[in-house]
């Protein structure tokens, strides 16, 4: 069996499912949902209909978006990947408000089918289609509705708490989600699989800011602008192999998570009524806060907000930038003089420098 699945290119693993597939599945629904909400939006704020258009359609696609970027993590022969666009759309569609949870399980599954079978045959361009949509069909009618409820029972229970008890729940939902930001998983996939939004979102943007932009600000001096723009505007992901190194480099821009996160909760009542996976985003491309702002326009129009008001704009600033750089700073410079935190610590390696290590090894 262990031969099967290694010939067929199958790897049981936490890395391949939970990873792999995760942080594709985070790109897929970025490419789709989340960039057809900012189409959306600028087509209304401008008055162009091709926008409107054009993010109307790229809505539509998110669960074959999701599944094929599933299917191209998990290296799947080209007959597999183009058939999971059905699946995708079965999933997420039966999948409910869960759906992006439901393709992620049902994409996996009927993956690994359509790769068993993939090249048995002489007719497979029949048997490989055929496999692997019917097998993400049929499990998407047997689990995606649970799957899809379950998620969403789990992201209401979170955004309820949160709503009951913002300061407490400000500083978990702000750590955690900012943490797993910074960790090589998809917090945007967690965060648009659990349908976290409102308040709760609000705190999720703020310690995913706080994560991004405070890793950006206190190793200024040692990446320069370079390294300021991509893990302020990238990720702060390029710090992992640092972390690993020195753990004690990712204390102070969590530390600023736990601060903000109240904040925003507390204090601003920033929510973020965007699509959910914005809410994992951060200050990546800045869809943290296009999320919150897109989610002031829908409340606008549907009645519960007002107006969008100078105290929201200064909210989202103090959050999203201001506080995270200057608390990151602060912390940063206090590990610094005492030893916690050394010179280089957080610089990071150019592509060049990994290339030349990894040929020296």
């Amino acid at each position: 069996m262990k031969e099967l699945l290694k010939r067929k290119g199958i790897e049981i693993s936490a890395q391949r499912y939970l990873i792999d597939a995760l942080g594709a599945m985070a790109q897929g629904l970025f490419a789709s949902l989340l960039m057809g909400t900012i189409l959306s939006t600028l087509g209304t704020q401008l008055g162009v209909q091709a926008f409107s258009d054009a993010g109307a359609f790229a809505k539509a696609a998110a669960g074959p978006a999701m599944a094929v970027a599933i299917g191209y993590a998990l290296k799947s022969p080209s007959l597999v990947l183009f058939s999971l666009v059905a699946v995708g759309a079965a999933a997420n569609s039966l999948g409910g408000a869960g759906g992006p949870l439901a393709v992620l399980v049902v994409a996996i599954v009927a993956t690994e089918c359509g790769k068993l079978v993939s090249g048995a045959t002489k007719i497979d361009i029949l048997v490989t289609p055929f496999v692997t949509i019917m097998v993400g069909s049929l499990l998407s009618y047997a689990i995606a509705p649970s799957i899809g409820a379950a998620a969403s029972a789990f992201g209401t229970l979170i955004m309820w708490a949160t709503d009951l008890q913002p300061f407490l729940m400000g500083i978990a939902v702000s750590v955690i989600v900012g943490v797993a930001l910074t960790l090589p998983i998809s917090s945007a996939a967690i965060c648009a699989a659990l349908g976290l939004t409102g308040l709760a979102g609000g705190a999720a943007v703020a310690g995913c800011c706080a994560q991004m932009v405070g890793f950006a600000a206190m190793s200024f001096k040692e990446n320069g602008v370079g390294g300021l723009i991509s893990q302020g505007l990238g990720t702060s992901m390029l710090q992992m192999g640092n972390i690993v190194r020195n753990p004690r480099i990712w204390i102070p821009p969590t530390l600023a998570s736990s601060i903000t996160g109240p904040i925003a909760t507390c204090i601003f009542g920033m929510t973020m009524d965007g699509a959910a996976i914005s809410s994992g985003m951060g200050t990546c491309g800045l869809v943290g806060p296009i999320g919150v702002y897109t989610g002031w326009l829908a409340n606008i129009e549907a009645g519960t907000m007002p107006a969008i008001t100078a105290f929201d704009w200064l909210g989202m600033l103090l959050i999203c930038i201001v506080l995270p750089a200057i608390l990151s700073i602060v912390f940063g410079n206090l590990l610094r003089k005492i030893g916690w935190i050394k010179e280089g610590d957080l610089k990071l390696e150019s592509a060049d420098d990994i290339a030349r290590a990894n040929s020296e090894a």
